[in-house]
């Protein structure tokens, strides 16, 4: 808490209601059990005047209410109030076998101000408020009535007791906190370090599929004057404009990919898989020990909807060899209004797993298809079934229409 901030009661970040609540009830406890036992030990048993008793009582009292949400304030009254107690007793003639400087039911309320104090203060504060105390009592065991004796360090050696564990409390609590915190930011931080790397080797595989096209334009914007007969010095001239642009382009498109391509990822010349590769890796798949029934789609597909597809069912199949090792898997591709369905349904493993399915979407195949989904406008369902299967459904649009 900072002094701009307003007070905030003990434990008041706690997530449990009743543990937010416990300060209160034990401060109310406190109140309550200490104010009625504070004037019938002082007038009684000490002999003190019924209205000093009564005012002591409050005093010391009262302030407990006060010390869950300003614990030092509190122990400025209570603290004054213990001393004055102390004083007011030296008026009096009271049997040397009762508790001085400090009777038992001022200890028991000091000592739950200290552990207060503790889950507060800063240690140099608790610290000044254990001189404090060790001085009061130093200083009034040379009035002592009766002497001194080893009983006038005990509210000395307890406050510092209640002082040191309610410190110590809060330190470990700071400490939980802000180790949560980290992890909390360090979680995040790897996601999103995972999804850059995603969508930079997705950039990468796109880079491959628009070369393609990039170059073919070139080749042909090139050619024409050869192919073509007839054409105006104009024309010639605008095919040649869109022959240089296009190379620009590409040359463009090289440097773009030096700063996508990681160290681990050059190299990587091979044309790019579509719907014609999924059988492949579904024949991998069924290899290594999964059976799997596939359908497969032959519509003609842009590079990049296939490239996607393929990838979408590759991860999919991965997880399961992954963690449903031996589950019954359907795989299948189809065309359906304007959209390619992919959809990949595995079954219960008869086997343990390796490892928790990739339910809350953590898992870097899940990232990568949820990431290559979005990128082309298309939607995904991944999700784990009632009979203990997983269920990943994609819809990939084909026309530019769709991913409006």
């Amino acid at each position: 808490m900072t002094p701009e901030e307003p007070p905030r009661a003990l434990l008041a970040g706690a997530s449990r209601r009743s543990v937010r609540l416990l300060p209160w009830g034990v401060a109310f406890v406190l109140c309550v059990a200490l104010l009625p036992t504070t004037i019938t030990v002082l007038g009684v048993d000490y002999g003190l005047n019924g209205g000093i008793a009564g005012a002591l009582a409050v005093a010391q009292a009262a302030p407990l209410l006060l010390a869950v949400v300003r614990p030092l304030p509190a122990w400025y009254v209570i603290f004054a109030a213990d001393v004055a107690g102390a004083l007011a007793l030296l008026t009096v003639d009271f049997e040397e076998r009762l508790l001085w400087p400090f009777p038992p039911m001022e200890i028991v309320g000091y000592l739950g101000l200290c552990l207060a104090l503790g889950l507060r203060e800063s240690r140099r504060t608790l610290l000044l408020v254990w001189l404090a105390t060790a001085g009061a009592s130093v200083g009034l065991g040379f009035v002592a009535p009766h002497g001194t004796s080893a009983r006038d360090a005990l509210l000395t050696i307890l406050s510092g007791v209640a002082l040191v564990l309610g410190g110590a409390l809060r330190e470990r609590y700071e400490a939980q906190r802000r180790l949560a915190e980290q992890e909390t930011i360090s979680e995040a931080e790897r996601g999103r370090r995972t999804l850059l790397e995603e969508r930079a080797r997705i950039a990468r595989e796109l880079h491959d599929v628009v070369a393609h096209h990039m170059s073919v334009i070139t080749v042909q914007a090139d050619t024409s004057v050869y192919r073509l007969d007839g054409l105006t010095p104009d024309v010639r001239e605008e095919f040649t404009s869109i022959a240089a642009t296009a190379r620009e382009s590409l040359g463009e498109m090289r440097r773009l990919l030096g700063v996508l391509r990681s160290e681990e990822a050059h190299g990587e010349l091979a044309p790019q898989p579509g719907l014609e590769r999924i059988g492949q890796v579904v024949e991998a798949t069924v290899r290594a020990g999964v059976p799997v029934e596939f359908a497969s789609c032959d519509a003609e597909v842009p590079e990049a909807v296939g490239l996607s597809a393929y990838r979408i069912v590759q991860e999919a199949l991965a997880n399961v060899v992954r963690h449903a090792p031996g589950a019954p898997t359907r795989v299948s591709v189809a065309e359906e209004g304007g959209s390619l369905t992919v959809l990949v349904v595995n079954g219960p493993s008869p086997e343990p797993p390796a490892a928790p399915l990739e339910e809350g979407g953590t898992g870097h195949g899940l990232v990568g298809m949820r990431e290559r989904v979005r990128l082309g406008g298309g939607t995904l369902e991944a999700g784990p079934l009632p009979d203990g299967g997983f269920r990943v459904a994609a819809r990939l649009p084909l026309t530019e229409r769709d991913f409006t």
